[in-house]
């Protein structure tokens, strides 16, 4: 997966427990920290901040790898109507990149539980 390399990895797999511990994709990044606060009450939904709490090194692995990712991709594709691409153009940098990581933490619980491979979702659309 484009922004985890060998070292995020290796940090989940030893600092991680299994990830099948966990229910959902949004489980896991709640325990890295990765998800904003909720204050919701009566119905209303209402997110704050990220939390920060949780497990600080793969966390920081992830942003850092979110943040290649973001360098990579404004460099190569300035103006491409994905997601990140339309992130990138509402949002401050190190916000898209929290929220790729997000994004990153979730696929990785996903593969893992699945036992599945990364496939890239341009190589499907194409």
């Amino acid at each position: 997966m484009p922004g985890i390399g060998p070292v995020t990895a290796m940090a989940v797999e030893a600092f991680a427990p299994t990830l099948s511990t966990f229910r959902r994709g949004r489980d896991f990044a709640a325990w890295l920290g990765l998800v904003p606060k909720q204050y919701s009450s009566g119905g209303k939904q209402a997110l704050g901040h990220t939390s920060k709490m949780g497990q600080r090194d793969i966390r920081r692995l992830l942003i850092i790898g979110a943040m290649s990712v973001i360098r990579w991709f404004s460099q190569k594709t300035p103006d491409a109507d994905t997601w990140l691409g339309r992130l990138l153009r509402r949002k401050p940098r190190q916000l898209a990149a929290i929220a790729l990581a997000n994004k990153m933490a979730r696929s990785l619980w996903a593969m893992e539980t699945r036992e599945e491979f990364f496939r890239d979702p341009r190589a499907v659309a194409a």
